[in-house]
Formats: C-alpha cells, sequence, structure tokens
C-alpha cells in the first residue's frame, strides 16, 4: 500500500492491527521516534516462538534489553565468521572475494540446510539429492554437514534401492517417485566425502531402510508416509543398493531415464519406462569408477572388479549411442528419438552431457572437447551475460519433454541461465586448464557483476549478494534474475570457485593446489584453517618457461608437490609457485586486462 519511496504507513500514527484470512501475510511493528540533529537511537526487537504462553513469556523476559540483544548479536556474528571463515580469499577480484569469503556458504546453511525455504519457495521439506549436493561445498569448513545428511538420507532409502524424492520431518512423510538419479547422490557425495576426509570409518556407520509399497505400473510417483525397516545395515551397502538399482539400462544401453533424472522437468521422456539419459550415463560412470576405489579400499574386491566392468560396458554403449556428429545427445524418448540432437527443433543442444562428459572422464576427449566447444558457441550469451541450459527453448514443437514445457521459453529450465548447469560447464572448462574462458564465463555468471551499476541492477532486479537459481534469456525481461537463496547453485558455485578455480583440493591430511586463475593475475592469497591450525598461502605465477611448480611451508621445499596437513595449533606459511608455460606477450596488466574483460561483458 502505497510505494517505496511513500509507505502508506508512514502517514499514520498508528496501526490498524488488523488480520485475518485474505490480508497481508506479514507482521508489522511501528515505533515512534524523534530525532535530533546527529542523534542516534537504536531499536530493538524481539521474535521468537514457544510450545506454550508460558515458555514464550519467559523466553521474552530472558530476551528483554538493549544488552542482551547486542550480546546475542556479538554471539550470531562470531558464530558465522567460525564457520565461513575456513577458507578466506585475497584476489584482483573484489565481487570474487565477497561472494566467496562468506555469502555463498552462508546462503547454503541458512537457507538450504537449516531453513530449506527461500521466498519462491517456502516448503521445509528435505529434498534428497539437494541437501546432498549443498553439503559437499561445507567439506572444507565443516565435514559433519555432510556427515550427518549421508546418515540421513541413508535412512530415507527403501529397500528396493530407491529413495523418497523429498520428505518433511520430523515423522517422515513424503513422496516416492521413479526419478531415476536421486539415490545415486548417496554414493557420489559418500565417494567425495571419504577422499576429502579420509574418514573410511563412515561407511560402516547403520542406518535403517525404510519401507512401502511399490509403485504401480505407470505410476510416476505417491505421497505417503513409509515404515521403518528392520534391521540397520551399513552406510557402505546403502550405497552399494543404490549404485545395483541404477544399473538399469534401455535398448542404446543407456541408464534408463524414469520420470526424470536431475532436470526434473524431463519427466515426460522417459515415463513408459524406456527413455534413456545420456547426463545420466556420465554420472552413472563417474559413480562407478570412484566407487570402485572405495570398494577396494573397503576390501570388497569383487565389487570393485564388478563397478570397473560396468563403468568400462558403459563408456563404450556412450561413445556408440550417445554422439550426435557435434556434441552428445541428452536423452532418447521411450520411443527411441532422440533429445538434444542437430534433429530436433527445439532443444537441438543441452549443456549437461557437454559437461559431464569431461568432468566425469567419461567422455571421449576429442569428442568431448568439440561438444564443450559446441556448447560454449551455442549457449555462451556474451553480450547479455548468460549461460543457457539449452536453446532453442521448449515451445511449439511436437515434443513433449514433460511439465518444463509449462514454463515460458527462456525461463528456468526451459532454455534459460539454469546456474547449476552453468557452473558445471565452467568446471569443465576448468578441468581442460583453460584458464581464459575459465575466468570469462566465471565472471559472467558472478550476480556481483549483474548490479554493480544502477542499469545493470534495474535489469537483473534481484539480490546480488546470493545466487540465483535462473536468470531469464527471452525478450522482454533477458538478464533478470529469477529463484535466488534456495537453490543448489551456491553450494556448486562455491566447489567451482574453491576447487576447480582457486585449485584447492583436500585428500585426507593433503592440501593439493592445483589453480586455473588468469595468466595476468602475479599474485593471490589464500588463508586455509585445518582444525586449530592456520595455513597462510601466497600464489605467485612467474613468467618462466619450463620450471616446475614449487611449494615451500615455512620454507622448505615440499618434494612430493602437495602441502601435509598438520593439526599443530601454529601459524604456516605457504608459497606455491606457479610457472606459466612460456612468456607471451599479449599478457598484459592485470588493469587493462580487467577492464577489458568489463568493456566487453556491459556489452561496449
Amino acid at each position: 500500500n502505497g510505494s517505496m519511496k511513500s509507505p502508506d504507513a508512514m502517514g499514520k500514527s498508528r496501526l490498524s492491527g488488523k488480520l485475518g484470512s485474505a490480508m497481508d501475510p506479514c507482521g508489522a511493528i511501528q515505533a515512534v521516534v524523534e530525532l535530533e540533529e546527529n542523534e542516534e537511537k537504536e531499536l530493538v526487537f524481539r521474535l521468537g516462538a514457544g510450545k506454550d504462553w508460558p515458555e514464550t513469556a519467559a523466553m521474552a523476559k530472558q530476551c528483554q534489553g538493549l544488552a542482551v540483544a547486542q550480546q546475542a548479536f556479538k554471539d550470531v556474528k562470531s558464530y558465522w565468521d567460525k564457520i565461513l571463515g575456513t577458507i578466506q580469499i585475497d584476489t584482483p577480484d573484489q565481487a570474487l572475494n565477497i561472494l566467496t569469503n562468506g555469502w555463498l556458504n552462508y546462503q547454503t546453511i541458512a537457507s538450504r540446510i537449516w531453513g530449506r525455504s527461500g521466498f519462491y519457495q517456502s516448503g521445509g521439506a528435505f529434498g534428497y539429492r539437494d541437501q546432498l549436493q549443498d553439503t559437499i561445498s561445507l567439506l572444507h569448513s565443516n565435514p559433519s554437514f555432510a556427515k550427518r545428511q549421508l546418515l540421513l538420507c541413508a535412512s530415507r532409502q527403501f529397500r528396493e534401492g530407491d529413495v523418497q524424492h523429498w520428505w518433511h520431518p520430523p515423522v517422515g512423510r513424503g513422496v516416492r517417485t521413479t526419478c531415476s538419479d536421486d539415490f545415486l547422490w548417496l554414493p557420489f557425495v559418500t565417494c567425495r566425502y571419504v577422499f576429502h576426509t579420509g574418514d573410511v570409518g563412515i561407511l560402516q556407520e547403520q542406518a535403517f531402510f525404510i519401507e512401502g509399497r511399490p509403485l504401480n505400473p505407470g505410476e510416476e510417483s505417491y505421497y505417503d508416509l513409509p515404515t521403518k525397516s528392520e534391521p540397520s545395515t551399513s552406510l557402505y551397502d546403502h550405497c552399494v543398493k543404490a549404485i545395483d538399482h541404477g544399473l538399469r539400462f534401455g535398448e542404446h544401453g543407456l541408464p534408463l531415464i524414469g520420470s526424470g533424472d536431475w532436470n526434473d522437468g524431463l519427466d515426460k521422456v522417459g515415463n513408459h519406462g524406456k527413455g534413456e539419459s545420456v547426463w545420466l550415463a556420465f554420472f552413472l560412470y563417474n559413480i562407478l569408477t570412484d566407487f570402485a576405489e572405495i570398494a577396494k579400499t573397503k576390501g570388497d574386491q569383487p565389487y570393485s572388479e564388478k563397478c570397473n566392468r560396468e563403468a568400462e560396458q558403459l563408456k563404450k554403449n556412450i561413445q556408440k549411442n550417445a554422439w550426435d556428429g557435434g556434441w552428445y545427445r541428452r536423452a532418447y524418448f521411450d520411443n527411441g528419438e532422440p533429445l538434444g540432437s542437430k534433429e530436433n527443433t527445439e532443444c537441438k543442444i543441452d549443456s549437461i552431457p557437454q559437461s559431464w562428459s569431461i568432468i566425469s572422464n567419461g567422455g571421449d576427449p576429442d569428442r568431448s572437447r568439440t561438444g564443450l566447444e559446441a556448447a560454449y558457441q551455442k549457449l555462451v550469451r556474451k553480450t547479455d551475460s548468460l549461460i543457457q541450459l539449452f536453446d532453442p527453448p521448449f515451445d511449439k514443437s511436437n515434443l513433449n519433454p514433460g511439465y518444463i514445457k509449462g514454463y515460458v521459453p527462456g525461463v528456468r529450465e526451459n532454455g534459460g541461465q539454469y546456474t547449476h548447469a552453468a557452473i558445471w560447464l565452467i568446471m569443465a572448462f576448468a578441468k581442460l586448464n583453460d584458464k581464459e574462458r575459465t575466468w570469462e564465463l566465471l565472471n559472467m555468471i558472478n550476480p556481483i557483476n549483474h548490479a554493480d551499476q544502477n542499469d545493470l541492477s534495474q535489469i537483473y532486479k534481484v539480490e546480488p549478494y546470493v545466487i540465483a537459481a535462473d536468470v531469464y534469456a527471452m525478450s522482454p525481461f533477458v538478464g533478470r534474475g529469477g529463484w535466488t537463496w534456495y537453490t543448489g547453485s551456491a553450494g556448486w558455485m562455491y566447489q567451482l570457485i574453491i576447487e576447480s578455480f582457486i585449485g584447492l583440493k583436500r585428500k585426507a591430511n593433503k592440501l593439493v593446489i592445483e589453480p586455473c586463475i588468469p595468466e595476468f593475475w602475479q599474485t593471490l592469497t589464500i588463508r586455509y584453517q585445518y582444525m586449530e591450525t592456520n595455513y597462510h598461502i601466497r600464489l605467485i605465477q612467474d613468467l618462466h618457461p619450463n620450471e616446475k611448480k614449487m611449494i615451500l611451508v615455512d620454507g622448505a621445499l615440499q618434494p612430493d608437490g602437495f602441502i601435509y596437513l598438520v593439526n599443530d595449533k601454529e601459524q604456516h606459511s605457504v608459497e606455491v609457485r606457479l610457472p606459466l608455460a612460456a612468456y607471451r606477450p599479449e599478457i598484459r596488466t592485470g588493469a587493462v586486462k580487467e577492464l577489458e574483460y568489463k568493456m566487453r561483458d556491459s556489452g561496449k
């Protein structure tokens, strides 16, 4: 009521106090303050909840007064400083520093893991694949998040190997579906957790299965309260059950897509039980090769060999049936028609098979590079600073991929920038050590760069300090930010920056540094906290050909090429010298190169 410049309530001596159904769903508190020139006053509002009135009244009394509020604010800041301060970077790019040194993991923890809510979706449910992915970004700062989530998700797995797509705590009522990738995120994240922490003991941690009626033929989902199944079994066994459930293939030898894979909107591609997913083939290949190592570490040699056999056969099927001539296809419909092919009038090329062909090592190297180049040429919109998921969007063709077609063309998954996938594309370029494109595309999707000028902010229109799930790609809303806060893109963006771009990869008690930073960055610094020990790392790029990477810890050369992490509660100085392959005259000063990027990205 009124406007941002003149809210209606500012003209009233007191608010009406009205409430009830069909009225604005908000709470508003009004206080009258009179200020002299240069005068300052502080107001404290309390918001809380209790199980009954006596508890609520007691809580309100305990929280009374300015001193209590100031201490609470100090405590919460201290908490976030600790949990978000594990890695702090200082690079020549301030926008990158701001986003990385707090906002990304804050978004993941507060909105995704704790709140499970945002302005665009206020559900509160646990998404099986969602929170598992989110916790990967917290492995450096708080691996216990991932451990708890792994065991929680294992307890939401049916004996058949599939899982609840989402469920509501505390009782666990949720939905059982034929979605084809949910259950596979359990072994995927388990592998990442074990490789990162070295904690093989988690494989023996116990979790129950749940039981519910199987889905009927032709039934895509149902909502119910499952029961707990006795006895419990190990996380390792839960992962094996998930992988075995995923070894279901169609006539092309590719995994069945069911009622959708990572892209839930493709729910009609394989709803009759025959459609196949190319992206899922790469994802499953990645899991099989990684879990083969886990099984070997566990002493389960037969299952390790089974994983390797299945991975080898899957890779052959990918090479035989997934290539479209210039890029990898996205899927096959139940009737055998391809999706993500030059034969299609809509969704000719999708980015995620191209990205994961490289991320997973499951693609032919030459084909993968060709496919990634095709994605760059056809999906990267430089003048609009966005990266489309696929193109053209679904609109008027006879293709019926599912509810994704209900989105306006260029919005969300339907051909807009789905930031989740854009990040995977950049990860693929980083894995190829393509420094120029990695930096170009990372700049392109950094939300701060979409609102650092007033005219840009009027286009973007959403919060620039958190990741938006999508950015619109069609007129008249090109460049408009979509679903902010409640998106898994925040966690993946953090992984992209820390592990793919800056290049910090922890393997148990070893810290490997393999950056893919611009050649015109001469130096950057990192503070890495390992338990109670701080490592102050300085990366220096030297213009000296044929010199190997050198790592010095407290002045001592590390012959193995990585940092051994020791919790001795001391401060350690680390110098990493990164030689450029050869001196190139076109590498100009950082300021000039940076200006070129900004001018190009703004369309000037």
